[in-house]
């Protein structure tokens, strides 16, 4: 990465923190939802876009209208709703496709990239508004974006400085198991103060526990993104953010976190 592009990646850093920061601590649930509908959308975009190139309308538009409904239902409800609303956009997906077929076409791996679009994007990341909703939410908000930005950030100049093993380079050739291990140490570094400093009642192991293998869930995220790039040829899944790709490839990380966080949250610390 030549100075140009750490330029202009710290320089949409900045701006997206910024706006993220404003957005989390001013705007209202109801504002939050509408702004991750928003990047929803243009994520499954994206996504759209890598994994069945031009063509598909009918399963773009059924993706984007099942998608823009999810986040609202993860305003008036929790995740049951959401669980059920995927039950009935699996069997809808299915009589789409059933629909669509004509003559010997019998491709049925349309349903399959519309289903799991569904999963991987909205059901994913409308966990942040299921975040928001819990007890000092905006809080656990900020600790998923702590653990991902730390850590990637950390990682990035350790995996720049030190990074000798390629951890999958088929996948990723970028990544390395220096970068890695320097994503873990921050990630639970800063979870750990993070926790101390603003979230005192709760004991500090949890804090480390979350850093951890939320660090390591993180990464994961971005692999997966990364994987599902390299099938089909791309290195991006879009130009919209200079210095980092598309909304897809800044999300990757946090659409795992936000999860693992409120279920860690509601299973283990509200048990």
């Amino acid at each position: 990465m030549n100075k140009n592009s750490f330029l202009a990646r710290w320089i949409t850093g900045i701006v997206l923190a910024a706006i993220l920061l404003s957005i989390i601590l001013l705007a209202s649930l109801e504002i939050l939802t509408l702004v991750i509908a928003v990047i929803i959308a243009g994520g499954l975009w994206e996504y759209n876009h890598i994994v069945f190139g031009k063509g598909f309308l009918k399963e773009k538009i059924e993706s984007h209208l099942f998608a823009l409904a999810l986040p609202f239902l993860a305003l008036i409800g929790d995740e049951r709703l959401l669980i059920a609303f995927m039950a009935f956009a699996v069997i809808i997906a299915f009589m789409v496709y059933l629909w669509k077929i004509s003559g010997d076409n019998l491709d049925i791996s349309t349903v399959a990239k519309v289903v799991f679009g569904l999963f991987y994007i909205p059901f994913l990341t409308s966990h942040f508004i299921l975040l928001r909703k819990l007890d000092n939410g905006i809080y656990w908000i900020f600790l998923v974006l702590v653990i991902a930005i730390v850590g990637d950030t950390l990682a990035l100049y350790v995996g720049k400085s030190m990074g000798r093993r390629k951890l999958i380079p088929l996948v990723s050739p970028g990544k390395t198991v220096e970068g890695t291990l320097g994503l873990i140490v921050g990630a639970t570094l800063a979870s750990c103060v993070f926790g101390y400093l603003l979230l005192p009642d709760i004991a500090l192991w949890h804090f480390l526990i979350l850093g951890f293998s939320g660090g390591i869930i993180g990464q994961l995220g971005d692999l997966c993104e990364s994987a599902i790039k390299r099938n089909y040829g791309k290195k991006d899944a879009s130009s919209l953010l200079p210095g980092h790709g598309g909304l897809l490839d800044r999300l990757d990380s946090l659409m795992f976190l936000a999860p693992y966080v409120y279920y860690y949250k509601i299973f283990i610390l509200e048990l």
